[in-house]
C-alpha cells in the first residue's frame, strides 16, 4: 500500500512540474503590428492562432514554442511607435496665463498618447497572465525607449516580471532565431537618452513657439492675427536649408551652351570622347568647331596615360544615402521611401532602415541574403554569378 502511495505521489509531483512548464506564458511585444506577426510566423514555423486585441489595429499571435528546453505558450502583439509622449500638466496649457519662460522649468511627466489607450489596456491585460516579457521593438534609440514605455506599462499591473530584450537587424529566420536564442536586457542607459532628447525639444519647442506667435501677433496684428508660428530644434534649421535653396535657385540666370560629343566605332566597339573644353556659351564658335571636324574628320592620339582604377563594393547604406538614391534614381520622396523601406523591413527583404552606420554587422549571413534573391525570378537573371565557397 504503501509503494503505491509512494507512486501516486511521484505522478503528482511530476503532472505539476509538467503543468508548469507547458503553462508557462511569455508576452512578446513588437514595435508594430507587420513585425510582430512575421516574428510570430518565423519563430512558430507557421503554425499561430491569431485573436483581436483591444486595438483594432494590434493583433494578438498565440503559438507554442520550446524555449530553453522548455514549454512555453508565446503571446505575441504590438505597439504602433510610441506609447507615451512627454506633455505639460493641464495648469500649464493657457497661453495666456503661462509665461514662457516658466515652460524650461515646469514639470513634465509622460502620458499614454491619444490613440494608445487601447494598446494600454491589451498590454496589461495580457501582462496578468504572463511569466516573462519579451521587447521585440527596432534595435535603434527609439526602439530602446519605445520598449522601456512598454515595460512600465506592463509593471503597473505585475511589477516584478522578468523583463528581456530580442536584439536583431532584419527580421529573417537566421537572425530572429538567433535573437531568441540569445535574450539579453533592455539599455536603459540608451532609453534615458531618447528621454533627454523628447523633454529638451518638448519644453524648447513649446516656450518659443508660444513667446514667438504671441509676440509676431502684436507686432503684425493684421496678418498673424490667427496665426501660429511654430519652432522646433530641427525644423529652425530645415527651413534654413529650404529657404537657402530657395535663395541659389532665385539667384540663378539660366544661359544657353553648346558642346561636341564624339563617338568613334571600331571593331564592334563604340568609345565616347570627352571635349577637354567642356562646353561653349558661342553658338557660333561651337559650329566651327564642328565644321572644321567635318572636314578633319580623322583625329591623331597624341599622348596616353594609363591609370589603375579600382571598383570598390558597395557599401551598406545609412538612412540618408537611402533617400538621396531613392529621390534621385526612383524618383520617390524621402517620407515615402522611408515608408516602403519600413514596409520591407517588416516583411524581411531588407535590414532596418533607420540607421547611421553604412557597416554590416559581423554576424549578418551577407552571401545567404544575395542567395535569397538570387532564386526570384523577377531579376535573378540580372545578377551575376556569385562565388559561395
Amino acid at each position: 500500500m504503501r509503494a503505491h502511495v509512494v507512486v501516486f505521489r511521484a505522478a503528482s509531483v511530476f503532472s505539476h512540474v509538467c503543468k508548469q512548464l507547458f503553462s508557462m506564458k511569455i508576452l512578446n511585444v513588437a514595435e508594430k503590428n507587420d513585425a510582430a506577426k512575421n516574428i510570430a510566423e518565423i519563430l512558430s514555423g507557421g503554425r499561430i492562432n491569431r485573436r483581436e486585441g483591444l486595438s483594432k489595429f494590434n493583433k494578438i499571435y498565440e503559438f507554442g514554442l520550446c524555449l530553453g528546453g522548455v514549454h512555453t505558450n508565446m503571446i505575441m502583439t504590438s505597439v504602433s511607435g510610441h506609447l507615451q509622449n512627454y506633455e505639460f500638466p493641464p495648469s500649464f496649457k493657457s497661453w495666456h496665463a503661462t509665461d514662457p519662460l516658466i515652460l524650461f522649468d515646469s514639470p513634465v511627466d509622460k502620458y499614454v498618447v491619444k490613440d494608445g489607450e487601447p494598446i494600454k489596456q491589451t498590454l496589461q491585460r495580457e501582462t496578468r497572465n504572463c511569466d516573462k516579457l519579451i521587447i521585440w521593438t527596432d534595435c535603434d534609440r527609439e526602439g530602446e525607449n519605445i520598449g522601456v514605455e512598454v515595460i512600465r506599462v506592463c509593471q503597473e499591473v505585475k511589477p516584478n516580471i522578468e523583463v528581456f530584450r530580442a536584439k536583431f537587424s532584419e527580421i529573417t529566420p537566421t537572425a530572429i532565431h538567433r535573437a531568441i536564442e540569445r535574450l539579453t536586457v533592455p539599455d536603459y542607459r540608451v532609453s534615458d537618452a531618447v528621454d533627454a532628447r523628447q523633454e529638451l525639444d518638448l519644453r524648447i519647442g513649446a516656450a518659443f513657439t508660444r513667446f514667438q506667435t504671441l509676440r509676431l501677433r502684436r507686432v503684425f496684428p493684421n496678418v498673424l492675427s490667427n496665426q501660429l508660428i511654430s519652432y522646433g530644434s530641427c525644423q529652425f534649421p530645415t527651413l534654413g536649408f529650404v529657404v537657402e535653396r530657395f535663395r541659389e535657385v532665385d539667384r540663378f540666370i539660366p544661359e544657353p551652351f553648346w558642346r561636341i560629343v564624339i563617338t568613334a566605332e571600331r571593331e564592334g566597339k563604340a568609345v565616347d570622347f570627352q571635349w577637354k573644353r567642356g562646353r561653349l556659351f558661342d553658338q557660333d564658335c561651337c559650329r566651327a568647331y564642328y565644321e572644321h571636324i567635318l572636314e578633319n574628320r580623322y583625329g591623331q592620339i597624341i599622348e596616353v596615360t594609363n591609370n589603375p582604377k579600382s571598383k570598390w563594393r558597395p557599401v551598406a547604406m545609412h538612412t540618408v544615402e537611402l533617400e538621396k538614391l531613392a529621390t534621385r534614381k526612383l524618383r520617390i520622396g524621402a517620407k515615402a521611401a522611408m515608408h516602403l523601406a519600413e514596409r520591407l523591413y517588416t516583411q524581411g527583404y531588407i535590414s532596418y532602415p533607420r540607421t547611421e552606420t553604412n557597416i554590416f554587422p559581423t554576424n549578418m549571413d551577407l552571401v545567404g541574403l544575395v542567395r535569397t534573391q538570387t532564386q526570384d525570378n523577377r531579376w535573378a537573371g540580372k545578377l551575376f554569378p556569385l562565388n559561395y565557397s
